[in-house]
């Protein structure tokens, strides 16, 4: 699938890339705002005698279990939480692997589409919000290509159980930064610090705030 792609740089020739990815029902649009904010002048291949990219994808409009079926941009399908039992707890939370899978697939996409404009993979940083989070750690621990970093916010970790056996070796030791807020009541924070506990358990560094 071609993805539609907002771009934004802060000089004439970038060195290095940002792929931002955004949350459910938002598009590339949404960090824009936020891009253009961030100073890069004083970090040496960064600023006018530089640049970087960043790339602001749009994921496709699809429909969301958890919403009804409602169609909004989405990276993959929420499947809707079981129902709690009479003691109050829910049962094992489904995830949709065939949609997931898909969204690495454009991901890794993205990715090769900067190397082959020329930027070297370790000068690549994948980010992402609530669903781009998801997506960022999912696809960024599985890629072939060592990274520069993983920036991670107020998400969680898609298909945890089989990221020992899939990650790739390439980005053992890629940097992660995970951020998830204290009130958020969508991905409720418990679910960032598993990722984060689980990722720490398999030896990777995360930086966690």
């Amino acid at each position: 699938m071609n993805l539609q792609i907002q771009e934004l740089a802060t000089g004439p020739a970038p060195t290095a890339s940002l792929i931002v990815l955004h949350g459910l029902g938002a598009d590339g649009s949404d960090f824009a705002p936020f891009c253009q904010e961030l100073d890069f002048s004083g970090v040496p291949g960064l600023g006018a005698d530089g640049g970087l990219r960043f790339v602001l994808p749009s994921a496709p409009v699809m429909p969301v279990s958890l919403n009804g079926g409602h169609e909004m941009p989405a990276w993959y399908d929420i499947l809707p939480v079981p129902h709690s039992d009479t003691s109050g707890h829910s049962g094992p939370r489904r995830e949709d692997e065939a949609t997931l899978r898909r969204a690495q697939g454009w991901i890794d996409g993205l990715v090769q589409r900067e190397i082959d404009r020329g930027i070297p993979s370790d000068r690549i940083v994948l980010m992402g919000f609530s669903q781009g989070c998801a997506m960022t750690l999912m696809a960024g621990l599985r890629n072939p290509h060592r990274l520069a970093g993983l920036i991670a916010l107020s998400g969680y970790l898609p298909l945890l159980d089989t990221t020992a056996a899939e990650r790739h070796p390439a980005n053992q030791h890629t940097p992660i930064f995970m951020a998830h807020g204290d009130a958020d009541d969508v991905v409720v924070p418990a679910r960032g610090a598993a990722a984060r506990d689980h990722l720490r358990g398999l030896g990777y560094t995360v930086d966690w705030h």
